[in-house]
């Protein structure tokens, strides 16, 4: 007996639709490697609609005072809140996640982050007027940049979405939003739920929109004559693509790319709690994230004890599917990822020992084992390039001096951790990472009020925090005379 597929829909200006083509692709559950969806793959005409529609409800929803549009994220969380469980199951689902993990660390921060949002909103003000030239007033306008073209990553389609559209509806903008095509059914039933608020509040519908499609639906939203901006959270490779072709009409770019965070391990600390710790955020989400703690830097004398104690909570350390309450991470997300995972252990350098893991788990779905490797050095590829993926390596170092080479020696520059118990070393190593964030003693959390972005590949613009909010805004200069 065949099992019908769902179909996941468009949606544009408050309907949900095919493609116009008719078009679709088939959507994979990561945890058994069976198709349960079909989306539509968004082509020109699709992407017109869902930019003709934002274009449309840009005015008013623009021209609202911002406790209005404060109001209307406040009941987007609250509605959040209420369905959460939905969206949990959903979520679930799409990415093969942790039920339990996606109740507890998904779903309060998103919710949270919206309503953080909803009060920066009332926030959006320039500086206080002033005469710098006799007979003239000066006031800086802050507005919102216009129509948004936001594209989502597959690691966490479902925050990330939160983290693109909340600042840029809070600051006036209204949206298009493309998920991965691995992971569109979390953003369509985000859509579902949008659409309701902005419906009984009476705002225009077009305020967000949600297209799905593949890499050239991403391309036509960033190249297209509408949108003032383009946000992508995505690889490298996507960033310059998005850049190259933003740059086409010199639209604004925000670009929050990959990384390989260095976590420094001098030998004052504290053994135990650190390998728990740095286990936990290096394996959290299959490693599939851009901060995941999965470059090890570790001080030569005390480096054995340490890789023993890794790979002893490695092998501790549970995959499994997405009801098991006992397991950290779920599966990679596609099967391309798995095979990326597998080529860079497959790849190993002769000097390198796997101490844990470095396989496959089952023969269904995309699970991968927990992984710890030693004996690496610095230009080994698993070092520079990310894996993405429960991997976590490890080096060692002499000093602070070469603890600090290795750490900056790759071309991603997003998070890192320092782990000792010397305040000064530790601020000193705040100092020289050239990285977006450092972690003193920690790794992984993140807070709506501070900044995560970072610098070198790893790309530009700010999300969370006031700083991702008025990225989303443009400074206009109104000067008046006096006389």
């Amino acid at each position: 007996m065949t099992t019908e597929l769902r179909r996941l829909r468009n949606y544009i200006d408050g309907e949900f639709r095919d493609a116009a083509d008719g078009r679709t692709t088939e959507v994979v559950n990561p945890a058994t490697g069976e198709p349960y969806a079909t989306a539509p793959l968004s082509g020109a005409a699709d992407v017109d609609a869902a930019m003709a529609a934002a274009e449309a409800a840009f005015p008013a929803w623009r021209d609202l005072v911002p406790g209005e549009r404060q109001k209307a994220l406040l009941k987007i969380a609250d509605a959040f809140e209420a369905r959460a469980e939905e969206l949990i199951a959903t979520e679930s689902e799409n990415t093969g996640k942790p039920l339990g993990l996606t109740r507890d660390e998904e779903i309060p921060p998103m919710i949270d982050q919206i309503r953080f949002f909803a009060g920066a909103a009332r926030m959006l003000e320039g500086r206080s007027a002033g005469e710098y030239m006799e007979g003239l007033t000066s006031i800086i306008r802050r507005e919102p940049v216009g129509v948004c073209a936001q594209v989502a990553p597959w690691n966490y389609p479902m925050m990330m979405a939160v983290w693109k559209f909340a600042p840029a509806l809070a600051a006036g903008n209204t949206v298009v939003i493309k998920p991965s095509d691995t992971t569109p059914a979390s953003t369509v039933l985000i859509a579902e739920i949008i659409g309701g608020v902005l419906a009984e509040l009476g705002h225009p519908q077009g305020v967000f929109n949600v297209i799905c499609g593949d890499r050239e639906t991403g391309r036509l939203m960033v190249e297209h004559s509408v949108p003032a901006m383009a946000s992508i959270t995505g690889s490298v490779r996507a960033g310059k693509q998005v850049a190259e072709s933003a740059s086409k009409d010199i639209k604004r770019v925000h670009l929050e790319l990959g990384g390989k965070a260095p976590v420094v391990v001098f030998e004052d600390t504290d053994i135990p709690k650190a390998v728990e710790d740095i286990s936990v955020a290096g394996f959290f989400n299959a490693g599939q994230d851009c901060t995941a703690a999965t470059r090890v830097l570790v001080h030569e004398s005390i480096h054995d004890e340490f890789v023993s104690a890794l790979a002893k909570a490695a092998a501790e350390t549970k995959t499994g599917a997405p009801d098991d309450e006992d397991v950290l991470y779920g599966p990679l997300n596609n099967a391309n990822q798995l095979a990326q995972v597998t080529g860079f252990i497959d790849r190993l350098p002769a000097h390198a020992k796997v101490e844990a893991g470095g396989h496959r788990v089952g023969d269904k779905g995309f699970f991968y084992a927990p992984t710890v490797v030693s004996g690496l050095k610095q230009d080994d590829e698993i070092i520079q390039n990310e894996v993405f993926g429960p991997v976590i390596t490890v080096q060692t170092f002499s000093d602070e001096e070469q603890a600090i080479s290795y750490a900056n020696g790759v071309e991603y520059a997003l998070a890192s951790s320092v782990w000792t118990k010397d305040h000064a070393r530790a601020m000193r190593m705040s100092k020289a990472l050239d990285f977006g964030c450092v972690w003193i003693n920690t790794h992984i959390p993140l807070v709506a009020e501070m900044p995560h972005g970072g610098f070198k590949k790893s790309g530009y613009g700010k999300d969370l925090s006031a700083y991702g909010f008025e990225d989303y805004t443009r400074i206009k200069h109104v000067m008046t005379s006096l006389g």
